[in-house]
């Protein structure tokens, strides 16, 4: 099996409007930086300052690193194959990318899952909260979200291998995904779609479905505290859920097709490959005033130390 004589395959990228694409070129140049640059300062400022010590902030940086990764696997293809006159991509970097996109996505999935058990546990069991979420436990949780996001990854990428690619090479989308490619087979893969709905889809419903009614658990016990307490608990939980609905809503709706539309595909990957990780930074520092303190402290510190 595997690929027979197929050795490139060619993106049809977002859309085929020659104007469009030298103002998305910029457009989504200023995204990709922005993501960089939002995402590494949250980093830095977690790691230079003592929000570190706090197992949301440890997350929180592991995130920030996975959504720098995450989009870095999509978005210099996505953006430089808009200027490109062949929108070629070999059949080993299309594998690479897949893997990629599929192992940075599922950590993120997975650190949301832990941000949200961490809140859960700061908020419903405070007296344990230390216990529960101690260096060695965060540093466990990780290791756990890389293995089992390397697994999911690696599977994708088998079931693909597998295939035999023959005949046409052009894939519908601006990077290398599993349903596209599925399309591209000469083979019934019909079996295979339906494993992977089931598998990723269901998955990513449950973990949406999880994390919503974790959020709730925590609303509903924030009602019995006092009223500076439950604002700033208030404020941190919804950032989380921001994030968590940008996130999960547009991947559920691309590995649970409702329709067979891969142009929508393209509309919900948009989402959570650059508008999701480019705000994710906004909304945990904007109303997050701890994040905004440290950021005043570790910047402000670093200009006067270099100014002396």
């Amino acid at each position: 099996m595997g690929h027979e004589n197929i050795t490139e395959f060619i993106l049809l990228g977002l859309f085929s409007d020659e104007d469009a694409k030298i103002a998305c070129f910029v457009l989504f140049s200023l995204c990709y930086i922005a993501i960089l640059s939002g995402n590494l300062l949250v980093l830095l400022t977690i790691r230079g300052s003592r929000l570190s010590e706090q197992p949301m902030y440890f997350f929180l940086s592991y995130l920030s690193f996975m959504d720098v990764c995450f989009t870095s696997t999509v978005a210099p293809k996505l953006i430089t194959d808009l200027l490109a006159r062949r929108k070629t991509i070999s059949y080993n970097s299309c594998m690479a990318q897949m893997f990629y996109a599929h192992f940075f996505g599922a950590t993120e999935i997975f650190i949301l899952v832990a941000m949200a058990y961490d809140r859960y546990a700061a908020i419903c069991r405070p007296l344990h909260y230390m216990v529960i979420m101690s260096r060695p436990v965060c540093y466990i949780i990780v290791m756990a979200s890389i293995i089992g996001a390397f697994i999911h990854s690696i599977l994708h990428v088998l079931i693909i291998v597998e295939l035999p690619f023959c005949g046409p090479n052009r894939i519908d989308h601006y990077f290398c995904d599993v349903f596209p490619l599925l399309k591209l087979a000469c083979m019934d893969t019909s079996l295979l779609v339906i494993a992977i709905i089931t598998t990723t889809g269901v998955m990513s419903i449950l973990t949406f479905v999880a994390l919503v009614i974790s959020y709730l658990i925590i609303l509903s016990t924030l009602r019995t505290r006092s009223s500076q307490g439950r604002r700033k608990a208030l404020s941190t939980c919804s950032s989380h859920v921001t994030v968590v609905f940008l996130f999960f809503l547009p991947l559920i709706f691309t590995y649970v097709p409702v329709a067979d539309s891969v142009s929508n595909d393209k509309v919900f990957a948009l989402f959570y490959t650059m508008i999701a990780p480019m705000f994710n930074p906004l909304i945990y520092t904007l109303r997050n005033t701890d994040m905004k303190n440290a950021m005043r402290k570790v910047w402000c510190w670093r200009k006067r130390t270099e100014g002396k």
